[in-house]
């Protein structure tokens, strides 16, 4: 036994050397211990064994101890690296007996394993090394065949039998049978998922071995990184998100989650189907245009223009004029009917106050005809110089103008001009006539 710490030694120091390459593989260091078996039968001639390859007990040289250590390291593609030290002793020599020879020998090795990731592991082992029977030394080449059997998936028993051929005459060539337990470790999972950083898509997290180690928080079978909603569970149409109220719309593009809608109104329903969603639509069970909220234009005075179009929506009137209504031949006579009584001062623009409820008369006039333009005209008869006649029309239709704007009819819809004693409607060879030509007209622009 005092030499199987140096066997030991030899083990780690080997370990030490291999631990400078890069691990490539699973649990890529393997640990092997256990029993040897060495048989030299026929001596010499290891080529005519026959059926004494299994004789055990009248060939086989077993130490009843730990009596070899081995260890490997994988290189990728199946193939592992290592070394093995073995101790005996030999009181079989064939059909001879002798007296506990002692034997030593460390090998190196270079193995194929066929299978990967099986409880049956075979492989097949090449190498070379030096053995010492009653301590002469001498190198050998060694081939072999062997088989692990995993428990776990670290755990294991190894079978193998090796030919170590010695080329020199002393040497001796004999067979060594291993059987002992198999250790694997080397093996790296950070996040401690149980799947090895070699093979972990995400190393760092924790995840499933199903999505390669990656995680999978809300555990809806959808990987966190192909997860549009990755903490809360949904379906693997809406790309793992959830959708509540079973519309196709994913509840976080849904401005509407919990009521059934439509894609093109974000997931929002539309009752009255006018493309205005309930929730901003002020009519939802009357259809209207978006403009309007989603409420029908209206037409308050019922003169088929609606509302929106209708330049006087609260009172009827004609398409043609925008909703307003038009003034008629009728509505005009009637306007200048009244325009031509009224009383100015004598050679003056102020409006006598018997003229007051003729001015009353013609607001309510203009006032029914919002949008129209008119145009107040001022004549006089000849009587007094041109120049004079002019300035005094003028004056006069102006005054007439500001009345009415000062009672409320817009500055924009009048206008003023004075026409002097350029139109008479009569003769001014007669007071009647000078009368009738002494007048005021408002007369409307078209």
């Amino acid at each position: 036994m005092k030499h199987l710490s140096k066997l030991m030694v030899v083990a780690l120091l080997v370990v030490g050397f291999n631990s400078i390459q890069a691990q490539d593989e699973n649990n890529p260091w393997q640990v092997s211990f256990g029993v040897n078996a060495v048989d030299v039968f026929p001596t010499g001639d290891v080529s005519s064994f026959g059926e004494d390859f299994f004789n055990v007990s009248d060939h086989w040289n077993i130490l009843p101890s730990i009596s070899y250590v081995g260890v490997s390291k994988s290189v990728g593609d199946g193939f592992s690296v290592g070394a093995r030290g073995s101790l005996n002793k030999i009181s079989k020599w064939g059909n001879t007996s002798v007296d506990d020879l002692s034997y030593y020998a460390l090998d190196g090795t270079i193995k194929y394993n066929f299978a990967k990731n099986t409880v049956v592991d075979p492989f097949l082992e090449i190498g070379g090394g030096y053995t010492w029977v009653d301590e002469i030394g001498a190198g050998t080449v060694n081939g072999g065949l062997g088989v692990n059997f995993w428990f776990t998936e670290n755990i294991g028993l190894t079978l193998q039998t090796n030919y170590k051929h010695a080329f020199e005459d002393y040497g001796v060539k004999h067979f060594q049978h291993l059987a002992g337990l198999a250790i694997k470790f080397g093996g790296t999972d950070t996040d401690g998922d149980g799947i090895y950083d070699k093979d972990d898509a995400c190393p760092e997290v924790a995840g499933l071995e199903a999505f390669n180690g990656c995680p999978d928080a809300d555990g809806d079978g959808i990987e966190d990184s192909k997860d549009s909603c990755p903490n809360a569970a949904g379906s693997k149409e809406m790309n793992g998100c959830p959708d509540a109220d079973g519309d196709g719309v994913a509840d976080k593009d849904d401005a509407c989650p919990n009521e059934a809608g439509t894609a093109a109104l974000a997931g929002c329903p539309d009752a009255d189907g006018d493309g205005v969603a309930d929730k901003d639509d002020s009519c939802p069970n009357e259809a209207g245009p978006s403009e309007n909220k989603g409420c029908p234009w209206t037409d308050k005075d019922g003169d088929s223009v609606l509302d929106k179009d209708d330049q006087c929506p609260d009172v009827a009137g004609t398409v043609a004029n925008n909703g307003c209504p038009e003034v008629t031949e009728e509505v005009q006579k009637q306007l200048n009917d009244y325009a031509r009584t009224i009383l100015f001062d004598t050679g003056k623009s102020s409006i006598k106050a018997e003229s007051t409820s003729v001015m009353v008369d013609i607001i309510q006039i203009l006032s029914e005809y919002p949008t129209a333009k008119f145009t107040v005209e001022g004549h006089t008869d000849s009587v007094g110089s041109a120049k004079l006649n002019q300035t005094l029309s003028e004056s006069r239709a102006n005054s007439v103008r500001d009345f009415l704007i000062d009672k409320g009819i817009g500055s924009s819809r009048l206008s003023a001009i004075g026409y002097g004693e350029d139109k008479p409607i009569a003769t001014n060879n007669t007071r009647s006539g000078r009368k009738q030509n002494r007048r005021v007209e408002i007369n409307l622009v078209k």
